[in-house]
């Protein structure tokens, strides 16, 4: 099994060190992962913001960089759904639908495709776990509150594998923190506002960390907590799941 690493462009950027431990955990469990140097934005921030008739040169060099893969592999929910749900190429469309059908986020990947059972990770923490909307309602990665159907959080899954990693209880499990993108630009007060929310929620049940498999979410969150002058700190679950200290 080789796996194209993908490292969505605003994590490469702010917060590398996810993407350094989504490679060593990969590889840990035996993974044979490739990085493609040449890889650029997926066209996600083009597509939200209405502009998906531009995206086509991302896309035919999404297709360029990992089309050859077994799997690909990224830590970001947001960035694998727009990849599964909208990389097309009329040159290429063979080669676009097996990208959508192969890509996969983290979590997922080790749940559905490794089927981890085991992992050798030590946390010694009280965390929060913030369930992307992207994650959520998009990839399925947990049930979502409002069906009535049985529970399940792949994110807590795995979770529950780390050592001294104590998992807090939340009033609202599964509310959007406000992020959404550009949606934080045009509507600016009321994702301050629901961001502030999430916080809280958070910090009550005495999270001293508020991990996520979307680092755009924690990214909103960590500006609102730094403001607010918050011990809480934000943390990719990548990171967790590699910690061993």
């Amino acid at each position: 099994m080789t796996v194209g690493l993908f490292i969505p462009c605003y994590v490469n950027q702010f917060y590398p060190d996810a993407a350094k431990a989504t490679l060593q955990l990969l590889q840990k469990l035996g993974v044979e992962v490739v990085y493609p140097a040449k890889q650029t934005c997926c066209g996600q921030p083009m597509a939200n913001s209405g502009f998906a008739h531009l995206t086509s040169d991302c896309d035919a060099l999404f297709i360029q960089n990992f089309a050859e893969f077994d799997y690909i592999v990224a830590p970001s929910a947001s960035c694998v759904l727009h990849v599964k749900d909208h990389l097309h190429s009329v040159e290429n469309k063979g080669k676009a639908e097996g990208i959508r059908g192969k890509i996969y986020e983290l979590v997922e990947f080790l749940t559905d495709v490794l089927k981890i059972e085991k992992l050798d990770a030590v946390f010694p923490h009280k965390v929060g776990i913030h369930h992307s909307c992207h994650g959520l309602r998009g990839l399925y990665l947990s049930q979502m509150t409002e069906l009535n159907a049985a529970p399940f959080s792949k994110p807590q899954q795995l979770l529950n594998m780390v050592s001294g990693l104590e998992q807090v209880s939340l009033d609202r499990p599964d509310e959007c923190c406000g992020f959404g993108g550009t949606f934080c630009v045009a509507e600016e007060a009321v994702s301050v506002k629901m961001g502030k929310d999430r916080v809280t929620d958070h910090s009550k049940n005495g999270a001293e960390y508020i991990t996520s498999s979307d680092l755009s979410c924690l990214m909103h969150l960590e500006g609102i907590l730094h403001r607010n002058k918050s011990k809480v700190k934000v943390v990719h679950i990548a990171e967790i799941l590699n910690a061993t200290v």
